[in-house]
């Protein structure tokens, strides 16, 4: 919970419920935004006077599922809202009289079940059976995205390249801004820098817990969205919104803990990489082509899992090398807690509540049917023939949404970890995108084909 001035957190929920109150007070607060994401992961919510925060705590506030993608059908739609108290804080860029804050909220039918379509839900279910085994896991994504001078063009908001500096830039002073105003709302900021492509940035969020950085996810891409538009910018999370041009990833650190005591570690390892640790990358990768539709979900996404351009596309897995799909960053020498697990292949485009839980699926069953790992890839697996990557048994991810799509309908896991509802509301969007896409005539077609054939 952002404390917003407050010195410590009550525990309990009436006291969660009190705090909330309270902070409201201290921070003149008179709207409370709530919050929650569809299906797609695109951010939802409605607006509350503060008078009515209270009892909607308590009792929910009822909203028409049936107009949110993949919620509800229309003899179904009444559905509830309830905050969650551990999750208010005040947007810092609104003004601080009459203030706003915000609050993300559990979906629930009118019984007062959790409702089976909210991914918010769906990522706790996964947690709540690790925590059967003593387990947390946690993950830092790298927010990959562009700055462009408007919503309607490619104009790019700066020239520069890896790492340079643009402290006295727009765009420098814009991804300054995001970094304040996240801090302000208890989400801390471990990196940010200029990425590769001209107008291309990174925001890195520190390691937590999956729930709490699924919410901060949604929460730092509108803080990115909205402190751009303020100053009549564009920020855009498209994962490939230019030819020939690097895509935006969100490649995602992760690793599982028992208490204080980081379960990927073993200090006797010559990597101090844990079988735990092998088991899960094993299961990442096993699983990987058909989680592939949830961690990369638009027809864009496979724009940029093509070589050449730092993307993943082949199935394989290394210490420290960056080319391949998952990564095990350099052990820091006295602190095990550093030994994590980088998987390179999610775009920030998709639902974090729903990768996150496909990605924890996919590891622990690694985990759980002791997958044996293959052997790490030395080399640039790019730069290898296609004869030498079939001998190591080096497959690909999907090329296509459509190839994504046929992987996902088979996909037993994805059925496990997502349930019926989401996953089949998932497959039915994703199959309509793909028929419109292919339906769509582009503008390369007309250029190629139209004076010659």
């Amino acid at each position: 919970m952002a404390q917003n001035g407050a010195n410590e957190q009550p525990e309990g929920r009436d006291a969660e419920r009190e705090f909330v109150l309270r902070s409201a007070q201290e921070n003149d607060v008179k709207f409370v935004r709530l919050w929650f994401t569809d299906i797609l992961g695109n951010l939802k919510g409605f607006a509350i006077s503060v008078d009515d925060l209270e009892d909607a705590i308590e009792q929910g506030v009822g909203f028409d599922g049936s107009s949110i993608e993949g919620f509800a059908r229309i003899d179904e739609s009444d559905m509830r809202a309830f905050p969650d108290p551990t999750t208010f804080t005040v947007l810092p860029w609104r003004p601080r009289q009459n203030s706003v804050a915000r609050m993300f909220c559990d979906i629930r039918t009118p019984a007062g079940d959790s409702f089976i379509g909210d991914p918010r839900y769906a990522l706790k279910r996964n947690l709540e059976r690790l925590a059967k085994s003593g387990l947390t896991y946690y993950v830092g994504p790298e927010l990959e995205f562009f700055y462009f001078k408007d919503a309607n063009s490619l104009e790019l908001l700066d020239q520069s390249g890896y790492f340079d500096q643009l402290s006295s830039q727009p765009a420098g002073d814009l991804r300054r801004d995001t970094v304040l105003n996240l801090a302000e709302m208890g989400i801390p900021v471990k990196y940010s820098h200029h990425e590769a492509a001209h107008s291309q940035h990174e925001i890195d969020l520190q390691y937590t817990d999956a729930l709490t950085m699924a919410d901060s996810v949604m929460t730092a891409k509108l803080v990115i969205k909205e402190l751009a538009q303020g100053q009549g910018a564009y920020a855009s999370f498209m994962p490939k919104p230019m030819s020939g041009k690097n895509g935006s990833g969100m490649h995602t650190h992760q690793s599982l803990f028992r208490g204080n005591q980081n379960a990927f570690f073993d200090s006797d390892e010559e990597h101090n990489l844990s079988i735990i640790g092998k088991r899960f990358i094993a299961g990442l990768l096993r699983h990987a082509p058909e989680i592939t539709l949830v961690t990369n979900q638009w027809v864009n996404s496979y724009k940029r899992l093509v070589p050449g351009f730092e993307a993943p596309v082949y199935i394989s897995w290394a210490h420290v090398n960056r080319s391949d799909l998952v990564r095990v960053p350099a052990y820091k020498p006295g602190y095990e807690s550093s030994v994590r697990i980088e998987y390179r292949a999610p775009d920030a485009a998709c639902n974090p509540y729903l990768a996150f839980s496909v990605m924890l699926a996919a590891g622990l069953k690694g985990i759980e049917e002791e997958y044996p790992v293959p052997p790490p890839v030395e080399g640039n697996v790019a730069s290898m023939s296609p004869e030498e990557r079939q001998a190591r048994g080096i497959k690909t991810l999907p090329g296509s949404l459509g190839e994504a799509i046929s992987l996902a309908e088979e996909s037993e896991l994805l059925r496990e970890a997502l349930g019926e509802h989401v996953l089949n509301s998932v497959i039915r969007n994703k199959k309509l995108e793909w028929e419109e896409f292919r339906a769509t005539v582009t503008d390369y077609e007309v250029a190629r084909y139209l004076p010659t054939l």
